[in-house]
């Protein structure tokens, strides 16, 4: 039986980790994340939220302390962060580009991931054999010379010390003021069919 309740473990729904990176609730690139969770519950998933805004999650001292335990010494809310990034089956990123790269608070929870690297890397903790689906989500005003690669690739490097692969990646260019997604209904339903994919490649690696 599963640890999670009575059922057994194949009849749990699929858990996607839904992060929403911008400082600013309900903007553009968090109602994109909104569409994607839908697709996820259409789908017969459990979205899971998560504002990293709202996490309380310091920036890493870079101490390298978790290059010996495989722990980070902080003890503030990735605490919980690390549970919900463990426990996810899949797990999908939404962040606006602030500067050619993501906010400062998402920022600090991707340097918090830290933990992850030195257990693979440092400490030789094996890589999972599968890697969990990933999908990534980016909106850039389009002001910005250097575009949203950036913002992607940082995202991308932390997906893979998490061992999640980013076989979505979905890029809207354009929509700066909170509500101007809404005039993109084709990144919109994009973003939901995303949500739907997730959870079929979450459910045919069980």
């Amino acid at each position: 039986m599963s640890a999670q309740g009575d059922r057994p473990i194949a009849e749990q729904p699929v858990r996607v980790l839904c992060i929403a990176g911008s400082p600013r609730r309900h903007g553009n690139s968090e109602q994109l994340l909104d569409e994607l969770a839908l697709g996820v519950s259409d789908a017969g998933g459990e979205p899971v939220r998560l504002r990293a805004a709202d996490a309380g999650v310091a920036p890493c001292r870079g101490c390298n302390a978790c290059s010996k335990t495989g722990v980070c010494i902080i003890a503030d809310g990735m605490t919980a962060v690390y549970e919900q990034l463990d426990a996810a089956d899949a797990i999908a990123i939404a962040t606006p580009v602030f500067f050619a790269t993501v906010p400062a608070t998402l920022k600090s929870l991707y340097d918090r991931c830290q933990p992850y690297w030195a257990r693979r890397y440092v400490l030789g903790e094996p890589a999972a054999s599968v890697k969990r689906p990933g999908a990534i989500l980016v909106v850039g005003g389009g002001g910005d010379p250097f575009g949203t690669a950036c913002a992607v690739t940082t995202t991308r490097s932390v997906f893979a010390v998490l061992g999640v692969s980013a076989e979505e990646v979905l890029e809207v260019v354009g929509p700066d003021a909170a509500s101007d997604i809404t005039s993109r209904p084709e990144a919109l339903q994009r973003a939901r069919e995303i949500g739907r994919e997730l959870v079929e490649r979450a459910c045919a690696q069980r």
